[in-house]
């Protein structure tokens, strides 16, 4: 215990107020002296998570704008459906553009209504602003924003961030504006990219060509996202492709998510049997035995997660014990349809390292709680 009089540490006081919001840190700034050392050092603001939506009101005190110059990973929220809060994240980019050249990671998180289709211009113009900016960033989350990405951020990307990881472009946007082309110089200029997320139509053969080059750096995670109509009209990504990236990277894990924008001539497209899938979650508006029997059959190495959101039927039940019989890696399954006893029993079987599951003998009330395996 601290007798009193006594002050606490300046680096167990950082430890404390690093979990503060804005306005805490303002405020124990305040206090004295060495509380303002210990709330502006660089110990408290190296992870800083904004919300927007909760601290609009003096969300940053001017004393505290060098502070920025310690952020090295942020995790910024905001409602884009609200001005204000829409506001207040674009001057923090701008901000940040001008003051933070250590940025390391940024994650932009949207909460609260559909936005209006134009309303993230202003956020997308201090994105690009930042990203011109900030030559250190290593990672970029992107898959949080509801707006329409484009090839002009992409380039951008390209163009200021060559020491990036990872990027995460597959967001909820219902049209794909980020072409293949923009990918690709993407790929050239950051060559130690390890990580990225992208929708299904920015995606090509010569980009897999690319990534499967001999003095290209460890690739380790790709997140295909299926949801839009250009990802309908993509053309295929031939499984000797896949497989000759697969041999490069023996460790990469591939993610599918296919949604029901996509046609059934489609899913045949894209299911190769090359592919490493590591996590595939279905939620298309036709077949979905198909698929899940296809992954039983090509995927049964590799799989590690599968999702499901079907009608329920005795097809689907019989793919899905098929599957666990053959998938003995998988770590989770998720099936938002009513199944019968024996596929929870197949799964509990064959698949000794199930960590969490959802799969209900009976229909409940949503949302749905995963079943944790001890």
């Amino acid at each position: 215990m601290v007798e009193p009089g006594e002050q606490l540490p300046e680096e167990v006081l950082a430890l404390i107020f690093r979990h503060l919001p804005l306005r805490g840190r303002a405020n124990a700034a305040r206090v004295c002296k060495a509380w303002a050392a210990a709330a502006t050092c660089s110990a408290v603001w190296h992870d800083t998570n904004i919300s927007c939506e909760c601290e609009l009101e003096g969300m940053l005190p001017p004393h505290l704008f060098a502070c920025l110059d310690h952020i090295h990973n942020l995790r910024l929220e905001f409602e884009p459906s609200r001005e204000p809060s829409r506001r207040a994240a674009t001057e923090l980019l701008t901000a940040l553009a001008g003051r933070t050249p250590g940025l390391r990671g940024l994650c932009l998180e949207c909460r609260g209504e559909k936005p209006l289709f134009d309303s993230g211009r202003d956020v997308l113009d201090s994105l690009h602003a930042l990203c011109g900016a900030a030559g250190a960033l290593r990672h970029l989350d992107l898959r949080g924003l509801p707006f329409t990405l484009d090839d002009a951020l992409v380039l951008q990307v390209a163009l200021g961030c060559p020491e990036l990881r990872s990027l995460f472009l597959d967001n909820g946007t219902l049209v794909g504006s980020v072409g293949p082309g923009s990918v690709l110089e993407l790929l050239e200029a950051c060559p130690r990219l390890r990580a990225l997320g992208l929708h299904l139509a920015s995606l090509s053969r010569t980009a897999l060509e690319a990534l499967a080059a001999p003095d290209r750096s460890p690739f380790e995670f790709l997140a295909l996202r299926c949801a839009c109509p250009e990802d309908a009209r993509a053309p295929p990504l031939p499984n000797d492709a896949w497989a000759a990236l697969s041999r490069r990277h023996p460790g990469l894990a591939v993610e599918l998510e296919l949604e029901p924008a996509l046609p059934g001539e489609s899913v045949t497209r894209v299911l190769q049997p090359a592919v490493p899938v590591a996590a595939l979650r279905l939620s298309l508006s036709g077949d979905t035995v198909g698929p899940v029997r296809f992954a039983a059959h090509h995927y049964a190495a590799t799989l590690r997660a599968l999702e499901v959101r079907a009608t329920s039927s005795a097809e689907l039940d019989t793919a899905l014990e098929e599957l666990a019989a053959r998938c003995a890696e998988l770590r989770e399954v998720h099936c938002f349809c009513v199944v019968r006893a024996s596929v929870l029993h197949s799964f509990r079987a064959h698949c000794p390292h199930l960590r969490s599951y959802t799969l209900k003998l009976t229909r409940e009330p949503h949302p749905w709680r995963p079943t944790l395996v001890a």
